[in-house]
This record gives C-alpha cells, sequence and structure tokens, in this order.
C-alpha cells in the first residue's frame, strides 16, 4: 500500500486496504454494530476518538452510542 501510494497510485493504494484493517481502524456500520465495536475499543483502553465526517447523522450515532457508555 505505501508503495503504491508513494509511486502515484493513489486508487490502487486505497483498493490494496484490506476491508479487515478499515474494520479495525474504523467505527462503520448500523447503529447497534458501531455501539458493539465502541464498546470492545474501550475495553482495549482507548480514551480518544478523533471523529471525521461530513454527515450529521454519523455524528449523533457516535454521541449516542458513546453516550451510553
Amino acid at each position: 500500500m505505501q508503495d503504491l501510494y508513494l509511486d502515484g497510485k493513489k486508487a490502487e493504494a486505497t483498493a490494496a486496504v484490506p476491508n479487515e484493517l478499515a474494520d479495525e481502524v474504523s467505527l462503520v456500520g448500523p447503529p447497534a454494530r458501531i455501539r458493539d465495536r465502541l464498546g470492545a475499543w474501550r475495553e482495549a483502553g482507548v480514551t480518544t476518538l478523533i471523529c471525521g465526517t461530513r454527515q450529521v447523522e454519523a455524528m449523533r450515532t457516535l454521541v449516542a452510542a458513546a453516550a451510553s457508555y
């Protein structure tokens, strides 16, 4: 992935990211799944999240999930 990216092949680098990796470092999916994954992150010791989205509803979902802990 890094070599592709550094060679200017950004689309190919993006396509090379395994779904499993993206799933491990991202909170994506329906609200119930986000709550479950957020709980796993909290149990692992995560105390800070950096969130970026242009979707207001996605941020509301994350805030609601975080508030339930």
